[in-house]
């Protein structure tokens, strides 16, 4: 069996597995609609999921759209974000995305990979998780987590997130690829941790070519 078909059957291997453990395939952030999970997820950054939560209710009271963060002062927004860590650029990039969608999009998040990393502070991962989070269309989503957990699964060796996400889609139809991006997510969370990964108790253990390989 060659390099290819060995990592082929072992991601339908591991999405048979995980998705059944996490089927929800969704972000962990909270948001009551796609412009608070594009703002979200660019406040993620280096930086939790739960801190994120924390910081958001405030910011989306004071500016509850892209028109009021379009209008937003610096200085009140990177207050509201401060807790997020790189707050000066994130709340410049946040404002400046807000302006672009009031100036190009009529306010409204596009729905495109392509159009959405025109915005500042948007990636593909960011685009990714926008489009299949909200609008239903297949999505690989890479951050951290995923980056980690995947390279070390053996089915995208890479250290560089665009590569890693060609890698996996390359390994699964498109249909699979959002529920197993947010499952292989859950793994790296609660298991496949940086520093100590879990290998003992890790549900894919058995698949995993660098399982108890951790000093």
């Amino acid at each position: 069996m060659n390099a290819i078909s060995d990592r082929h059957e072992r991601a339908q291997e591991l999405y048979s597995i995980l998705v059944a453990l996490w089927p929800d395939q969704g972000p962990l952030l909270r948001y009551a609609n796609c412009f608070e999970l594009l703002v979200a997820v660019v406040l993620s950054a280096q930086c939790t999921d739960e801190q994120v939560n924390k910081a958001t209710p405030a910011l989306f009271a004071a500016f509850p759209g892209p028109r009021e963060l379009a209008l937003a002062p610096l200085e009140q927004v990177e207050a509201l974000v401060r807790t997020t860590g790189f707050y000066h650029h994130k709340a410049a990039n946040i404002i400046a995305a807000a302006k672009l969608l009031v100036e190009e999009y009529e306010a409204t998040v596009p729905d495109s990979i392509e159009e959405l990393v025109r915005l500042p502070g948007v990636g593909r991962k960011t685009a990714n998780l926008v489009v299949s989070a909200c609008f239903g269309k297949p999505g690989i989503v890479v951050d951290t987590h995923v980056l980690r957990t995947a390279r070390r699964l053996g089915i995208a060796p890479s250290d560089e997130a665009n590569r890693s996400e060609r890698m996996i889609a390359e390994l699964l139809p498109e249909a699979q690829w959002t529920a197993f991006s947010f499952a292989i997510n859950r793994l790296g969370k609660f298991f496949c941790k940086a520093r100590k990964p879990l290998c003992a108790d890790c549900p894919v253990r058995i698949l995993c070519p660098s399982a108890y390989s951790f000093g």
